[in-house]
């Protein structure tokens, strides 16, 4: 089926925070129906980072998460600031939370969390070659690392601290890319 988007009639902010705001938006779909949607929208989007030790070792992060109220495993993530491109932000990312720096940057594409609300998406990045090189970044407290076999999802899946849907779609679409669909 081929349709085409609906027209953008009106949109307003109704609320706003220091990192999003919810803006309403008014539809007139190609059926002549109208009505409003609502979404949060924030920032320049987001880069998840895949920083590969060896070509079998990721190193995934431990850090406090808001959201769910514990610690919380999964890749290493952060805001794509002003003026920065995805692969420079994903360097930066991963020197300020995993202590590396990568000289191989490899964009794999982009995932968004739930496109029915939320205006946001996470360009996933494949780093490999890495070399130590620690720079500060805005965390609250020093973040654990932790290395993990690519090839040992599953057991990652039955953990209780790892959940996130962006580091598992993430996790999944970078053995496939490294291991061609061999597992």
């Amino acid at each position: 089926m081929n349709r085409s988007k609906p027209a953008v009639r009106a949109r307003r902010t109704v609320a706003r925070s220091r990192l999003f705001q919810v803006e309403e938006m008014d539809l007139e779909f190609s059926n002549g129906i109208r009505t409003c949607y609502e979404r949060l929208v924030g920032g320049n989007g987001a880069v998840l980072i895949a920083p590969m030790l060896d070509a079998d070792t990721v190193l995934l992060i431990r850090e406090y998460a808001a959201g769910t109220d514990r610690y919380e495993l999964g890749l290493p993530k952060g805001k794509i600031e002003a003026g920065e491109d995805i692969l420079s932000a994903a360097d930066r990312e991963i020197m300020e939370e995993v202590g590396y720096g990568s000289r191989r940057l490899t964009g794999l594409g982009a995932l968004s969390l739930a496109p029915g609300y939320l205006a946001h998406t996470s360009h996933l990045v494949l780093a490999e070659d890495l070399y130590p090189h620690r720079v500060p970044g805005d965390e609250p407290e020093e973040i654990e690392v932790l290395p993990w076999s690519i090839r040992d999802l599953g057991r990652l899946l039955e953990r209780e601290d790892f959940s996130e849907a962006r580091s598992i779609a993430g996790l999944f679409m970078v053995r496939e890319h490294l291991l061609g669909g061999k597992e």
